[in-house]
């Protein structure tokens, strides 16, 4: 099968679109389909990444909007429709389709070719922590006439389905995400990194796996972004038993940095120092209610780590309300947090951690994979014959 993916945002850049595209073409690159993606050029100097397992990238302008900087937003144009009536897929798939994504809907529907629109950024959403209000009912407009305009669309959790029900969007099927187990394992707790984060406090603290009592370590790991609302950890703040650790990056950290003195800012991880950064935790926060799936969340759930998430989006499917974290209303989020820290760093803190990672471990990225690849054939309805002729698009 010939897979075209439209992808809002790609490398250098990570965030879940992103990373769901990734395993994606790794799962394509296992099962020997081809696939191509079109997505944003990098901005700000950044280097664009021109091919990926072997398949290539081809990318479009791209702006920086004064809102979100750090998130280039690609500009339509007729490249899409070129590229993709030279490529020939069999499928175009839409990852969290918006900007360039509905470039990708009307090329794809100019040349009859079947769209799978795969719903993962809560666009509305942002638009309201934005303080953007009036352009949530523009954005709403625009998700559900992309996605109606799909062959399916693919949410990530319950609560997403419903909401986009809700809005009038049709044909919505359950699609989650995948987790690497072995990458997000408690294996990684690294002491001396949790030394150095608990400093001159490090002597009076102990390891939680033993049981024992100790100063906690909290923490956050994702974009320092307004949708986030990464300040709701100020609850926290001046807590002789908690210490504060902020992972990630973004346009928020300085008003962060001000705002949780007491919190060590490690800047952005990846690769091994972000394995170990989970693992060392010894409660995961995820502070946002935007979210429709929350990977980040399962990434620390993953590595053994017991975790608090609004009672909203993406969280409600990955979190086992007092089993393996604690779900806490939106409204009260901030002021029953220190409660729920407490709650889950009792002494059944070490059954949290075996819990969490148990509920978690089903959820792999080949089963998902292998489920897509049945969308993209329903999508198709009958898979089209190989078309060797079909021109090669050189990355660009």
């Amino acid at each position: 099968m010939r897979v075209l993916i439209v992808a809002e945002s790609f490398l250098p850049i990570v965030n879940g679109v992103v990373n769901s595209v990734l395993r994606v073409l790794e799962h394509l690159r296992t099962t020997g389909d081809d696939a191509l993606v079109i997505a944003p050029a990098g901005v700000k100097g950044q280097d664009s990444v021109h091919e990926y397992e072997g398949f290539p990238v081809v990318h479009v302008p791209a702006l920086s909007l004064p809102v979100v900087d750090s998130l280039p937003v690609g500009v339509p144009s007729r490249k899409v429709l070129t590229v993709m009536r030279d490529y020939q897929p069999d499928v175009v798939h839409l990852a969290s389709p918006f900007v360039l994504g509905a470039a990708g809907t009307v090329a794809a529907r100019k040349l009859g070719i079947p769209t799978v629109a795969v719903y993962q950024t809560d666009v509305p959403g942002f638009a309201a922590s934005y303080k953007l209000g009036p352009l949530t009912s523009v954005a709403w407009s625009m998700v559900r006439a992309i996605h109606n305009r799909a062959a399916l669309t693919l949410a990530p959790s319950s609560a997403t389905i419903a909401e986009l029900e809700e809005r009038g969007v049709e044909r919505i099927r359950h699609w989650g995400r995948g987790v690497d187990a072995e990458r997000f394992n408690p294996g990684h707790r690294n002491e001396e990194l949790r030394r150095s984060w608990l400093g001159e406090h490090s002597v009076d603290s102990v390891d939680p796996a033993s049981g024992t009592a100790g100063r906690r370590i909290v923490g956050y790991i994702g974009r320092l972004a307004s949708e986030k609302h990464v300040e709701r950890l100020r609850s926290l703040v001046g807590n002789p038993g908690i210490q504060l650790v902020v992972v990630g990056d973004g346009p928020e950290r300085g008003k962060l940095e001000k705002l949780l003195p007491e919190a060590v800012f490690t800047g952005e991880l990846r690769g091994a120092a972000l394995s170990e950064a989970y693992a060392s935790l010894d409660i995961f926060v995820h502070t946002g209610e935007f979210e429709t799936f929350c990977q980040s969340l399962q990434e620390a759930l993953a590595s053994g780590v017991p975790s608090v998430a609004p009672n909203a989006g993406g969280p409600v499917d990955l979190i086992d309300h007092g089993v393996t974290g604690e779900l806490l209303e939106v409204d009260r989020f901030e002021s029953e947090l220190p409660a729920a820290i407490g709650r889950l760093t009792s002494d059944d803190h070490i059954d949290f951690r075996e819990r969490a990672r148990e509920g978690v471990l089903p959820r792999t990225w080949p089963g998902l994979c292998d489920a897509l690849l049945g969308h993209y054939r329903d999508a198709v309805g009958e898979p089209r014959h190989e078309r060797k002729d079909a021109a090669s698009v050189p990355a660009s």
